[in-house]
Order: structure tokens, then C-alpha cells, then sequence
């Protein structure tokens, strides 16, 4: 629901991608084609040492990340919908003339459901808007939302206050350990957990601790787990990935 102000160093924003954001040079070891090939995170020299460098936000990482996992016709779940960035992004991945796509967004705040709706309006023609489903609900239920059955590739969260909203409402570390609890309930072998963290609000650096926790807990055989984090800038948004085997 929340981090997309493109104005605050605390709460970064939502940067449009652009298809050279990601490159497809192979890695120079040849024999290692299918192994980069076959991970969620081949491909993104540029958009990583464009973050290294701090040219790029960790918004527009794992937008980049996304692109690596996603394909169409999938069911996504944006857990926290905010203004609407995250949805749209996922809603023009999954989007074909299939109409098999899915993508499944919640917020308790009716300012953000209405502005996801809205940007949704704009941006998209009602073919595609039809995709999405909005729930004005807390992520700790997308189980209930979700078909049984349904193979999910993406639950991302976008932690902290809405950017424009009231910076007194925000997500919770009880609630968002729950949430993912769901999310890695209903997440498919080769789908990924998608966490922007903002450090910088009250109760910000409480709620990246407890998701490193719940992270460092996921068992090897069947997670590979990281983050990335700026060491001298201590506000800045950390992303932290979980992708399942």
C-alpha cells in the first residue's frame, strides 16, 4: 500500500521501467548458461549496478526482478496497493489475450483503493482493468481472496505509510509476519515474495527486523532469500527478496 512518493528519500517512489532496464547478456562462462537461465535473477546486471551506484531505487529492482519471474497469464497478489504503482506494473505482466491473468490487490485504506482505481482508469482499457480484483481488506486474509487452488508466482508488499495519506496509519509488524505467513502458503514453487521495507517512519526499523526474521527462518532446501541495503544511507528503502524453489 505504501512507499510511492517519487519526492521522499524516506519513501521512494514508483519509477516507470523501461525494457533496457534489464539486459540479456549471457554470463562469460558459457557452461553456466542454464544455470543463470533457470534463476529469478539472471539478467539484471544494468538495473543492479545501476542501484550500486545510486541511479536506481529498490522499487525499480524489483520491478526488474519481477519481469524475471512473472509470466503471462499468472496470478499475482499485491498485498498492499497504496496508490496503485505496484498493481499497474503487475497487471501489464500477466495481461494477453488469454485473459487468464490475474492479479488479486487489497488495502484497509479507501483513499488508496480509490486512487488504485483511478490510476487503473487512466492507464489501462477495460478489457485489462477486468483483471484485477480489489479487496478493501487486511493482507493477513489474501488466502480468502485467492481461488483454492490458484498457482500464485507473486505476492509483493510495499511497506510503510501511503504517500498523500495520513503517515499515522501504517503497516504493522504483527500483521505483515502474518501476511507473509499467507503468502508462503499459497506461493508456487518458482514464484517469489517481494518486500520494499522503509526504515525511515516510526515503527519502520521494528517491521524490517521482524521480516529479516521471518526470512532468515525459511528453510535453505527450499528458499533462496536476500536483501539489498544502502549502508551509509540508514532511511533508505531496503528490498528483500524470497524466492521458492
Amino acid at each position: 500500500m505504501y512507499g510511492e512518493d517519487p519526492d521522499s528519500d524516506e519513501v521512494a517512489g514508483h519509477i516507470g521501467m523501461k525494457e533496457n532496464d534489464v539486459v540479456t547478456s549471457a554470463p562469460e562462462n558459457p557452461s553456466s548458461n542454464s544455470i543463470y537461465s533457470n534463476s529469478p535473477f539472471s539478467g539484471l546486471e544494468d538495473v543492479i549496478t545501476g542501484y550500486i551506484f545510486g541511479k536506481k531505487k529498490a522499487t525499480e529492482v524489483a520491478h526488474s526482478v519481477w519481469k524475471n519471474v512473472i509470466r503471462k497469464g499468472d496470478v499475482l497478489v499485491d498485498a498492499t496497493c497504496g496508490n496503485g504503482y505496484d498493481t499497474l506494473a503487475m497487471l501489464r505482466l500477466v495481461a494477453d489475450a488469454t485473459r487468464k491473468g490475474r492479479v488479486y490487490a487489497m488495502d484497509l485504506q479507501k483513499v488508496a483503493l480509490e486512487n488504485t482505481y483511478s490510476l487503473l482508469d487512466r492507464s489501462v482499457d477495460s478489457d485489462e482493468r477486468e483483471l484485477v480484483e480489489l479487496y478493501a481488506i487486511c493482507h493477513t486474509k489474501m488466502e480468502e481472496i485467492v481461488p483454492s487452488g490458484a498457482s500464485v508466482r507473486l505476492v509483493a508488499f510495499n511497506l510503510g505509510y501511503l504517500p498523500g495519506g495520513d503517515k499515522k496509519i501504517i503497516t504493522q509488524s504483527e500483521t505483515t509476519v502474518n501476511a507473509l505467513k499467507a503468502a508462503k502458503r499459497i506461493l508456487a514453487p518458482g514464484g517469489l515474495i517481494s518486500i520494499v521495507v522503509y526504515v525511515g517512519h516510526a515503527g519502520g526499523r521494528d517491521e524490517f527486523e521482524k521480516v529479516q526474521a521471518f526470512a532468515s527462518e525459511l528453510p535453505v532446501d527450499n528458499w533462496v532469500c536476500c536483501k539489498l541495503q544502502m549502508l551509509n544511507r540508514p532511511l533508505a528503502p531496503v528490498l528483500v527478496l524470497l524466492s521458492k524453489k
